[in-house]
This record gives C-alpha cells, sequence and structure tokens, in this order.
C-alpha cells in the first residue's frame, strides 16, 4: 500500500463536483496528488486544471474538442489522450488508487465499471452508475474486493448515518430534499416554467442538468433507486421528505425510533472529503455550521401529486432489472429537449413514464443491454417529441 500522497483520477474535472474536488485536494496537498484529469468538451478549463496539479495525463472525452487543445498550455510531460476508451484504460492504470466519478450521466458508467473491475476505489458522484447498472455494479466491486464510497450529499449522510448502528438495525433511509425552486407552485403555474426559471436554485450551485431534475424532483427519484443498491434497501425502506434549508441532508430511523441525521450547510466539498478521506476525517475546507446563529429546520411531506417523479423512482428501484436504464436514458433525453427549447418542463415527468411503459423490461439484463436501452430510450423520446 502507498505511504505516500493518495493518487486520484478525476473524472469530470471542469463540472461543479469535479471543482469542488480540486478546492479540497489543495487544501491538503501533503494528502492528495491528482494523476489524471478528464473532460469532455471544456479544454480551457481543463487546461488550467493541468497547469494547476500537474496531472501525469489528460483525458478529454469528446474527440472535436481534444483536437483544440493547445498542448502548449500543459505542462511538461502531460500525456492527452482522447476518447471514452482511452479514459477507459486510463483509470484501470496502476498509478490510480481512487477515482472520482464526477462525470454526468449515464456516460459515466463505463470509467466507473473500468475502475471498479480494476479495484480501485471509487468516490461516486455520478448517480447514474448505480442508476442504470445498480446489482452488476455493486456485484462488481464486491467480487473485485473494490471500495465504493458515496460522494452525493444525501447518500453520504446516510452512509455516515448508518455507522450509527448495525446494518439490520436499519429500519429506512430518510432522502431530504430542498423541492427544488417550484414546491409551491399550482399546475398551472408549473406549465407556464421557462429554462431560467427551473436553472433558478434556491439554495445549491449546480450544473444545469443536475439543476433541472432538482426542479422536477426526478433527482431524488434517481437517488432513491442508487440508495436502493448502494445500501441493499428494499424500496420500501427509503423515503423522501422535503427539507427546504438543506442542512439536514439525509436521515437513517433504526428500529427502536431513533433518528440519525447529518447536518451541513449546502458545501459539496464536505461529502468529497469524507469519501477521500474515508474512514478518517480532518480539517477541511468546507463551510462549517454556526450555531451562534438563529436557525430553523422544517420539514414538509413529499406530495406524490406534486412530485409524480418520486413515484417512479420507487417504481423502478422497486422492479429493478432495466427499468433504471431505461428512466435514466429517457431523464437524460427529456431534459437536453428542455434546454434546447423542444420540451416543456412540466412534460419531462409524463414522457419518461410513457417510455419506461414502453419498454420490453427483462429483470435479469447484462451491461451491454443495459447500455442498448438507454440509447433506445433517447430515441424514443426524440420520436415522442418530434410526434
Amino acid at each position: 500500500m502507498s505511504t505516500g500522497p493518495k493518487r486520484i483520477a478525476l473524472l469530470g474535472s471542469t463540472g461543479s463536483i469535479g471543482c469542488s474536488t480540486l478546492e479540497v485536494v489543495a487544501a491538503a496537498p501533503e494528502r492528495f496528488q491528482v494523476v489524471l484529469l478528464s473532460a469532455h468538451e471544456n479544454v480551457d478549463r481543463l487546461a488550467e486544471q493541468a497547469r494547476a496539479f500537474q496531472p501525469q495525463r489528460v483525458v478529454v472525452t469528446d474527440g472535436a474538442a481534444a483536437e483544440r487543445i493547445d498542448r502548449a498550455n500543459l505542462p511538461p510531460g502531460t500525456e492527452v489522450l482522447a476518447g471514452i476508451d482511452a479514459l477507459v484504460d486510463a483509470v484501470a492504470d496502476d498509478s490510480v488508487e481512487t477515482v472520482v466519478s464526477a462525470i454526468v450521466g449515464s456516460a459515466g458508467l463505463r470509467a466507473t465499471w473500468a475502475a471498479l473491475e480494476a479495484g480501485k476505489t471509487v468516490a461516486l458522484a455520478n448517480k447514474e452508475s448505480l442508476v442504470v447498472g445498480g446489482p452488476l455494479v455493486t456485484r462488481l466491486a464486491a467480487q473485485r474486493g473494490a471500495a465504493l464510497l458515496p460522494v452525493d450529499s444525501e447518500h453520504s449522510a446516510v452512509f455516515q448515518a448508518m455507522r450509527a448502528g448495525r446494518r439490520e438495525e436499519v429500519r429506512r433511509a430518510i432522502l431530504t430534499a430542498s423541492g427544488g425552486p417550484f414546491r409551491d407552485y399550482t399546475p398551472e403555474q408549473l406549465a407556464e416554467v421557462t429554462v431560467d426559471d427551473a436553472l433558478a436554485h434556491p439554495t445549491w450551485s449546480m450544473g444545469r442538468k443536475i439543476t433541472i431534475d432538482s426542479a422536477t424532483l426526478m433527482n431524488k427519484a434517481l437517488e432513491i433507486i442508487e440508495a436502493r443498491w448502494l445500501f441493499e434497501l428494499d424500496s420500501g425502506q427509503i423515503g423522501v421528505v422535503i427539507h427546504p434549508q438543506s442542512i439536514i441532508h439525509s436521515m437513517v430511523e433504526f428500529r427502536d425510533g431513533s433518528v440519525v441525521a447529518q447536518l451541513s450547510p449546502p458545501d459539496m466539498k464536505l461529502p468529497i472529503q469524507y469519501a477521500l478521506t474515508y474512514p478518517e476525517r480532518m480539517p477541511g475546507v468546507a463551510e462549517r455550521l454556526d450555531f451562534t446563529r438563529a436557525m430553523s429546520l422544517d420539514f414538509q411531506p413529499a406530495d406524490p401529486e406534486r412530485y409524480p417523479a418520486l413515484g417512479l423512482g420507487l417504481e423502478v428501484a422497486a422492479r429493478g432489472g432495466t427499468a433504471g436504464a431505461v428512466l435514466n436514458g429517457a431523464n437524460e433525453a427529456a431534459v437536453a429537449a428542455l434546454l434546447e427549447g423542444r420540451l416543456p418542463f412540466n412534460r419531462i415527468v409524463p414522457v419518461c413514464r410513457q417510455v419506461l411503459e414502453q419498454h420490453n423490461f427483462d429483470p435479469q439484463p447484462d451491461l451491454e443491454q443495459l447500455l442498448r436501452l438507454d440509447a433506445w430510450a433517447r430515441q424514443e423520446v426524440f420520436r415522442w417529441i418530434c410526434n
């Protein structure tokens, strides 16, 4: 085992999670060393990060974007690779100890799979890997002796709270949701929501796709599915509550009635750092709660009629099989259509349900079948919009 700094491959380094991860790394250079950075197409920011952190390799997964990178702007000796196949090979390299999987969407599944297959520790911010791959991913991690540590604030909170008791003592996990910017909207108001409205999240600063998911609460639906596989829970053991302040990130209720919660300001650097240092804790750069100031913590039931995405998440978590891949692919395509002005906000969830109901369900798919169905679901959304 290495006694020097932990060698990290950061996938999706130019996104919000990637940038927060680099803040954590920069605050503790004696503990962490970035050996690989990857981005899809933001080559200017990638080059800037490479100059700051001196990785051995950078990978640009978009081929056209890779051709735009100016190697003169990179540190001497930094290797430039292009394409998803190159990324898959790079994460399995012996120079990598820990992989932070922060690529948005199902595109992150192949690299996460390769890292687990190589027995790496994976700090997972890419929830779609478990939404799509579910039991295949967790089974692979167990077979290869790889560690799978959650980075999502909700799953990190559950992971931490579950340490307060034995696994068999857990009654349920309760995921918190801010409710997004439209928690008080009527159906008539939702029909008039614009893209700019949906991108104005009240508490978190995130990328465009996850911000839209937070407005529909599809992010919570996906988190239900992720929690199902990550913590080996039944769908009936996972609940959601609206918590507008985003201070309690999730809770675990034990069979004796005790509820253990994890609290902190809405700052992703804390769960990122915990995943990178687990099982240790260390001083960090995340914002802290100030108990010298008055505060209140509010909770509201998550109304299934207002938030129909939650019903989808519970259904898919219960069914397993191919359902997660189809829901995820349909949602990614629907969100992209919204951002392009081709689909109204209030049609995202109905489109996803329609595509899910149309697919040929298989309870025991392999990885290639899941990837094919992910692509099929995207095409179905496109066809639905065009019709």
